[in-house]
């Protein structure tokens, strides 16, 4: 068994995390409304390009809601002394795994185990 996680330094992290996204969704607002033409601007590439970053943005938009639901599990497997541990077998995640993406669930088998699923390939 490794040495006991910081779950302070880790709680700290995902809340720093979450607030800075929070801070950049108030700052992103207005990319998800319905796209206006500017008048100086006319033609059909003009319109595309609108589109397109509107079409970005709500994709960005839904990667960080996720985000914050995946920080939101995280805070509350610290709060119920589940954090750190695969959601799949109960082993220990690497504490680089967990620095890397502080709310990942799964160790690193048990990823490699589902993407090779994913991917089609048995061994």
């Amino acid at each position: 068994m490794s040495e006991p996680l910081d779950l302070d330094f880790f709680k700290q992290r995902l809340l720093e995390r979450r607030t800075a996204i929070q801070a950049g969704s108030e700052a992103r607002q207005h990319e998800g409304r319905p796209v206006e033409l500017d008048p100086t601007r006319v033609g059909r590439l003009s319109r595309m390009d609108a589109m397109q970053q509107q079409a970005m943005a709500q994709a960005t938009k839904q990667r960080l809601d996720m985000e914050l639901n995946h920080i939101a599990s995280a805070l509350t497997r610290i709060a119920s002394g589940e954090y750190g541990y695969c959601t799949n077998c109960g082993e220990e995640i690497a504490k680089g795994r967990l620095l890397a993406d502080l709310a990942t669930l799964t160790c690193i088998t048990c990823a490699t185990a589902a993407e090779k699923k994913k991917d089609g390939r048995n061994s």
